[in-house]
């Protein structure tokens, strides 16, 4: 792995989120690419419930200061930048203040899903490719963790598709048991569709289940990672028939042995 470039995009990143399955592997995944000498960077969310002070969050002027069109509205890009203690592994944040600044992660006290999750999923992704583009950091390969980046397969194949730099990248995803239940908004398709999407390369997003969005991830990547032992029948059958190559589930202790060989060979 020694000098290729790896770029992670996930929902959630211990130390900076509560340890779950896909914060926890957001985490575990860049450390060991890290550790066999690959070159990473991490992009994620500035959510509210962030500590900036404690890990130390600064923004990054440079690469701040644009903005993205979400639903035919501005939205101002904001770019902070932190290091996870004692790993020398930096991090990214995409913020936005009607985003992000709020304090929880997906949805309110009562876990109702934030019915603007489907617009700061977009203006993540797209805030993601546009800094990279900045940073002149060319990635070998993306590999997207959690449903909040799951659009980035998508954005990358059909909307900067014309990028040159990114010719060569390849993009994994991974799909994990845990999503969110319900919808998110019923509006999502249109929203999307405002970025002139073929049609036909957003049909599941019409009914914006977890299910689904992973669905189109799934379309749109070149190779897969099953990340949870018990993703549904559903979603592995799916898999299975894309004829996308994929990384069935190992334990943590077994990932050194596995992906190294996955990212460089199999997709």
């Amino acid at each position: 792995m020694k000098d290729k470039r790896i770029l992670y995009v996930s929902s959630e990143v211990v130390p900076y989120l509560p340890e779950n399955e896909v914060s926890q592997a957001s985490f575990d995944t860049p450390k060991m690419i890290n550790d066999l000498g690959g070159q990473i960077r991490i992009f994620m969310p500035r959510y509210g419930s962030i500590n900036e002070r404690r890990h130390q969050l600064h923004e990054v002027i440079r690469l701040s200061g644009m903005n993205l069109v979400i639903n035919d509205m501005d939205m101002p890009l904001i770019i902070k930048v932190a290091s996870i203690p004692k790993e020398r592994i930096q991090v990214y944040f995409i913020d936005n203040d009607d985003y992000f600044k709020r304090k929880g992660t997906f949805g309110d006290e009562e876990e109702t899903l934030y019915e603007d999750n489907d617009e700061r999923a977009i203006f993540f992704v797209k805030g993601v490719v546009e800094t990279i583009k900045k940073l002149n950091w060319v990635p070998d390969v993306i590999h997207v963790q959690g449903w909040m980046a799951s659009l980035l397969p998508l954005y990358m194949k059909k909307y900067y598709n014309d990028e040159d730099i990114f010719t060569d990248t390849k993009i994994i995803t991974s799909v994990f048991s845990s999503g969110f239940e319900g919808k998110l908004s019923k509006n999502m398709f249109e929203k999307v569709a405002f970025d002139e999407f073929n049609k036909k390369d957003i049909t599941a997003l019409k009914d914006a289940t977890y299910t689904n969005i992973m669905k189109n991830a799934i379309d749109h990547s070149d190779g897969i990672v099953i990340s949870s032992e018990d993703i549904s029948e559903d979603l592995t059958n799916y898999i299975q028939s894309s004829n996308k190559p994929f990384l069935p589930f190992n334990a943590k202790e077994k990932m050194k042995d596995f992906y190294p060989e996955f990212y460089l060979q199999k997709v």
